[in-house]
């Protein structure tokens, strides 16, 4: 049977003809119309997300305490396992730029596509799962960048969700939430583990002796028994790690053919969006107010 396309190699397309057998299988008058299958393509759940809202993907590393034991991560924060995350996370603004800021801690990073994103016809399904494969494959790409030659032993799996926040003050609220805990998480692990390396207690122990603690007295036990003023931890540590756009001013030099026939090497000035890190607090109004264009007005 033949068609009426071309191929790219400039002749006609020549397909067989549809047996008797399957014809039945099709509907209308060309055999390209829909076959009596298509029904079930009802049975998918319309996941389209509301308008007018941030859409939030949070990742989160699956059983990652025993992904970190396997590959001996250092405790209680390991800055090439910290970097790997960051550098994935950066690889999915680049490849998804609707993206307009992430933040990450520990194993997890959530990432806020602007209201206005028409990406994917704002399927969370969609969202999700570009997010997460994009997310996995740039950690298994990335890791001898900074793991050199300790080998990945398995490769490390992330779970999605997708959830929205219809407001700026929503969505602040929800950074802060995720920032608070980075502080909660990271002043424990801290205290925990110093316990255990330089206190000589087991796990079990240290669990014990922190058992009903404040912050005040995770400050006092690292401050007045091991001289450790928390004060002085690493901000990617106790902040996290926020991922803006940003325009830079580059120069790169051209080599330029001129009207009379000479060439030239000239110095051409140009401005570019690029990803950048910081390790800040977000709970307050600063960050916000000195990177006043990453979210968008409210009556939108």
């Amino acid at each position: 049977m033949l068609f009426g396309s071309t191929s790219g190699l400039g002749g006609f397309l020549r397909c067989p003809a549809v047996p008797a057998s399957v014809r039945h299988l099709f509907t209308g008058s060309s055999i390209m119309a829909k076959s009596k299958f298509e029904y079930v393509r009802n049975f998918e759940i319309d996941d389209t997300c509301l308008h007018n809202c941030y859409i939030v993907v949070r990742l989160d590393g699956r059983n990652f305490h025993k992904f970190a034991e396997m590959h001996k991560f250092i405790k209680p924060n390991d800055d090439r396992a910290l970097g790997l995350m960051s550098r994935s996370a950066r690889s999915v603004m680049e490849e998804l730029d609707d993206i307009i800021i992430a933040y990450g801690q520990s194993d997890e990073f959530s990432f806020v596509f602007k209201r206005t994103t028409t990406w994917f016809k704002r399927r969370a399904s969609k969202f999700m799962t570009h997010v997460a494969s994009q997310f996995s494959s740039s950690y298994v790409f990335y890791w001898k960048e900074f793991f050199g030659e300790q080998p990945l032993l398995y490769p490390p799996g992330f779970d999605g969700r997708v959830v929205l926040y219809p407001s700026d003050r929503n969505l602040k609220d929800y950074l802060s939430w995720r920032q608070a805990d980075c502080h909660i998480n990271n002043l424990y692990n801290t205290t925990f583990w110093t316990l255990v390396q330089k206190g000589g207690l087991s796990t079990a122990q240290a669990e014990g002796r922190l058992k009903g603690t404040l912050a005040a007295d995770k400050n006092e036990i690292l401050f007045s028994e091991f001289d450790i003023n928390y004060n002085n931890e690493s901000a990617v540590y106790k902040k996290g790690t926020t991922l803006i756009w940003e325009k830079r001013e580059e120069t790169v030099i051209k080599h330029m053919k001129l009207p009379n026939e000479e060439e030239k090497d000239v110095i051409v000035a140009r401005s570019r969006r690029r990803v950048e890190a910081y390790h800040c607090d977000i709970i307050g109004e600063q960050f916000w107010q000195e990177h006043a264009d990453v979210l968008e007005e409210d009556d939108c």
